[in-house]
């Protein structure tokens, strides 16, 4: 499969940038709060609108952090790599734990256009029936509405962070006008927030958008690059297959070669071409049961 060279290879300050008074604010108010956080998200639109950003691979990516802050939330100790390892080196018949429950959750909501059906889905053990009564408990501006749902979500079923934040999230990209959900609100709030409420929730939630949001334009510029870099070097791959592969380490945080569309030895090969190539990286560290990402 032919891949365009992309500019911003060449050019990796084509994307936006965010303004240094957004990025250094501290907002002390509700209205200052507010102000800020419209701002970056703002901003962030701009960025998912320029040409060349990799949006599934940016969402799935940003699913992983937001999974890892739910299951810090939860008290339980894994974090980001035993989060993968649980997901992306399953067997058929394998559980994936309940950190990876956690994990599977935010991915599945990410992969699709948002709707109640998706989250329904994605949270199996959520009552159907108050999914949607939840989203509709949301009104105003995009950030209020989110602390809304959160906040009702929380007073229905407390100790359902998982669930709360991926509905918040939901309701904030649905008035926002994304198609799909982006996950910004988990990765930015801190375990103390998810008690407070009303405007205290709020101005919580607005903080946490401005801290998520830099940290997704960040991570934006990021795999942009990186994902131009992959689609340049595809030309040069000759294995059967490597244009499936590729478009799957340009959709997915990690893939593991068992699961490429091509035999276990062509597929660890290829994944070593693409290491040497720089188009990729192993994201594990170890010699057996690898994980490979843009």
């Amino acid at each position: 499969m032919p891949y365009p060279r992309s500019d911003l290879l060449s050019d990796p300050d084509l994307l936006p940038r965010l303004p240094t008074w957004v990025i250094s604010a501290r907002a002390e108010t509700i209205e200052d709060a507010a102000f800020f956080s419209g701002a970056a998200l703002s901003h962030l639109h701009l960025v998912l609108d320029s040409t060349g950003v990799p949006q599934a691979l940016l969402r799935d990516r940003l699913a992983l952090r937001a999974a890892e802050a739910c299951v810090v939330f939860s008290g339980r100790p894994e974090r980001a790599g035993d989060l993968r390892d649980a997901v992306h080196l399953m067997r058929p018949g394998d559980l994936p734990g309940p950190a990876g429950e956690t994990y599977l959750a935010w991915c599945r909501v990410v992969e699709r256009p948002i709707s109640v059906n998706v989250l329904r889905r994605a949270l199996p053990a959520t009552d159907p029936d108050k999914i949607a009564t939840w989203l509709d408990a949301g009104q105003g501006a995009p950030v209020t509405r989110a602390a809304m749902v959160l906040e009702a979500v929380l007073a229905d079923a407390p100790r359902t962070e998982g669930p709360a934040l991926i509905l918040a999230d939901a309701a904030l990209s649905q008035a926002l006008g994304w198609e799909c959900l982006l996950p910004l609100l988990a990765a930015g709030l801190k375990r103390a927030d998810l008690r407070k409420q009303g405007e205290d929730l709020r101005l919580a939630c607005h903080r946490a958008v401005v801290v998520s949001t830099i940290e997704a334009v960040r991570l934006a510029g990021e795999v942009t690059r990186r994902a131009a870099h992959l689609k340049s070097v595809a030309p040069k791959l000759r294995a059967k297959a490597a244009g499936e592969a590729v478009e799957m380490f340009l959709t997915r945080d990690a893939v593991a070669p068992a699961n490429l569309p091509m035999p276990d030895r062509a597929a660890r090969r290829l994944c070593d071409r693409l290491v040497d190539l720089g188009a990729i990286r192993e994201l594990t560290g170890r010699e057996t049961f690898r994980l490979y990402g843009v």
